[in-house]
């Protein structure tokens, strides 16, 4: 009898992605909303989520597109300014201008990206990492004077921007982690992700098979850009108050080191790193003399044994876990019935 090997449908696979994820969601406004998990935790849990959404945008970049961008605080800096002046000077209800500020943020950024990006694509290697550097301190020192230039209180400057409604949480950070991964994946998984692998692995060849190059590397990078917006307004209704020194290139360089140390094209190697670095320095507070060189140290030893990243480019799939279990039950099913049918 030959096994047969079933797959679980795509809507059933997304129903039970989307289930799970709900439950996430649900368990942890129970326990942040009941006071069971801190304060204090609660806003590490946040600066998580922010994180993730900032490693997996730039993982577009480098991972799937195989660039080496180093301005992508700058793009941060564009989105949380954007959504911060809104909602100051908007004068909407905090519940109406949070999304309407998250979703400015995010396409102001993503309109510097594609803006930036046709001239800076045109690049590669060691002098796209310069040019998107140069361009990313170009923003944070226009945030930094543009007020001495327009002549009237915009962005405040090296004043800070402050007064600015604190209205991220922790269910509004991790539903943009959920969407902000869905829609990664489900582009990844389209023709336009292919042709976006299809650069990464040999520009040459992709052109001569009929792919725009400069098209879908300035979709790649304005996508980036986008997610790493919405990143930037969350940030700011997370902390309430803005300097433009908060997005400097030690910035760029902390979520660049978060995907390599996750692995460059893959997914839940972003979401990994994002997690444990973000944590590891909170959680060493109580060895505030130490923390930073356990960190460093942790750092060089994945460098060292595991010079792909903590994944690769492995991503994981639940649908694929679930499926080598079903199958493996039902062919030890078949197994079994076979050896009955001989020995009867």
């Amino acid at each position: 009898m030959k096994q047969t090997w079933k797959k679980i449908p795509m809507p059933l696979r997304y129903a039970i992605n989307t289930l799970l994820f709900g439950l996430f969601l649900l368990l942890g406004v129970g326990l942040t909303s009941g006071h069971i998990i801190s304060n204090y935790f609660t806003k590490v849990l946040m600066l998580i989520g922010i994180n993730i959404i900032l490693t997996v945008s730039l993982n577009i970049a480098t991972g799937y597109l195989g660039q080496l961008p180093l301005g992508h605080a700058g793009f941060m800096a564009v989105g949380a300014y954007a959504s911060a002046i809104f909602m100051t000077r908007s004068g909407l209800d905090p519940s109406v201008s949070f999304p309407i500020g998250l979703l400015l943020g995010a396409v102001t950024a993503g309109i510097v990206g594609i803006l930036i990006g046709i001239p800076a694509l045109r690049l590669k290697g060691d002098y796209l990492a310069i040019i998107t550097l140069g361009f990313g301190e170009i923003i944070r020192v226009v945030l930094l004077n543009i007020d001495s230039v327009l002549g009237f209180k915009f962005t405040y400057g090296a004043a800070s921007l402050k007064n600015i409604p604190k209205s991220t949480t922790f269910f509004n950070t991790f539903l943009c982690v959920g969407i902000v991964c869905f829609l990664i994946h489900t582009m990844m998984k389209s023709r336009h992700g292919r042709a976006i692998l299809s650069i990464r692995e040999n520009e040459i060849a992709a052109e001569s098979c009929g792919i725009n190059l400069t098209y879908y590397k300035v979709l790649g990078f304005a996508a980036s850009a986008f997610f790493a917006g919405l990143a930037g307004a969350l940030y700011a209704s997370y902390l309430g108050i803005l300097n433009p020194s908060s997005f400097g290139f030690m910035k760029s360089i902390e979520i660049l080191v978060m995907v390599v140390l996750g692995g460059m094209g893959s997914m839940v190697g972003s979401v990994l790193s994002a997690t444990v670095l973000t944590a590891i320095p909170e959680l060493l507070r109580a060895f505030s003399e130490y923390r930073m060189i356990v960190y460093s140290m942790l750092l060089i030893t994945v460098m060292i044994f595991k010079p792909s990243g903590l994944m690769g480019q492995f991503d994981f799939s639940l649908s694929r876990v679930l499926e080598k279990v079903f199958n493996y039950k039902t062919n030890r099913e078949q197994s079994d019935n076979k050896a009955g049918e001989k020995n009867g």
